[in-house]
């Protein structure tokens, strides 16, 4: 009977560690769509740490300080700058080197042609919407953010960040976020602490949902069926914020996952862990099958 007591509990131990979320802090890359990382030694509140010229986020693991950038998908290869001002005035640079990086093309049939080409009253909202977009990803708050992301919905991979992205035969802007195929109505977590800041629905995005976990760092949840959440409420790491859909420009029923550093979109899965048992990458945006999307492509303008 001991035996089969400690089989049982070596059992359920088993279970309740695979039940748990997968955490991961985030990984340095110095490539277009990467993030720079530098240790703050001595930090104190006040510190001012820029790059290029931009702010950068401030986040604390254990007992050292970070700064980190994110650097866009414009930018060209070279020699970039963090720079450190203490509040006594003391100034430090510390350089970093960015590298070259080529991302795959990926092309995609939309039925609905106003979703590639909209008329003038599709404009006329997309202008609006663009405005609140801008709003939300230039979003600043003095929180420290937790940095220990989890995935928010699980699932395969059906097209990742930076493609370049033909709708149609017609080219428009790269990828911006991270495709996650999942039956519609699947829930979905928010990634880490923080504070919905926008929430609704957009031509391209359909219902999006975006988070702010401080310091310039946001999340945002695209194509939603369903939206759980409302502007200022406080979310904890895990909280169901809407359900996985089909709206706006799609093809197929996925989550896009983006990402934000002080303005920038950022490959998400330099936040995330590579062990969602569900999540298959390559680097062209195929998921194991071979196909281009598994059957759920996202298509998005962002």
């Amino acid at each position: 009977m001991r035996f089969h007591r400690t089989v049982t509990a070596i059992c359920s131990a088993l279970l309740s560690m695979t039940a748990h979320p997968v955490y991961a802090t985030p990984e340095q890359a110095l490539v277009p769509g990467g993030i720079a990382i530098v240790n703050v030694e001595n930090y104190t509140p006040g510190t001012r740490i820029t790059f290029d010229s931009r702010k950068t986020t401030i986040f604390k693991q254990g007992d050292s300080w970070y700064a980190l950038a994110g650097i866009p998908l414009k930018a060209k290869s070279g020699e970039y700058s963090f720079e450190i001002k203490q509040p006594d005035g003391t100034t430090r640079i510390r350089k970093i080197d960015i590298k070259h990086k080529k991302y795959q093309e990926q092309r995609l049939t939309i039925k609905n042609k106003r979703k590639v080409n909209p008329n003038l009253e599709d404009m006329a909202r997309i202008s609006k919407e663009r405005v609140r977009k801008r709003e939300a990803k230039n979003h600043w708050s003095e929180t420290y953010p937790d940095v220990d992301f989890i995935w928010p919905v699980s699932g395969q991979i059906s097209s990742i960040f930076g493609l370049r992205r033909f709708f149609n035969e017609q080219e428009r802007n790269p990828h911006s976020g991270l495709d996650i195929a999942a039956p519609e109505g699947t829930d979905i977590q928010v990634t880490a602490d923080g504070t919905v800041i926008e929430t609704g629905d957009f031509f391209f995005s359909g219902n999006m949902v975006y988070v702010d976990h401080g310091q310039g760092l946001i999340s945002l949840y695209a194509h939603l069926s369903r939206i759980d959440v409302k502007p200022g409420d406080v979310l904890r790491r895990g909280d169901i914020l809407g359900a996985v859909g089909q709206t706006g420009r799609v093809t197929g029923a996925h989550l896009h996952f983006a990402v934000l550093a002080n303005g920038v979109l950022v490959d998400p899965r330099y936040f995330l862990s590579s062990e969602q048992p569900a999540a298959q990458f390559t680097e062209s945006g195929k998921n194991q099958a071979g196909s281009p999307d598994g059957g759920s492509n996202y298509a998005d303008s962002q």
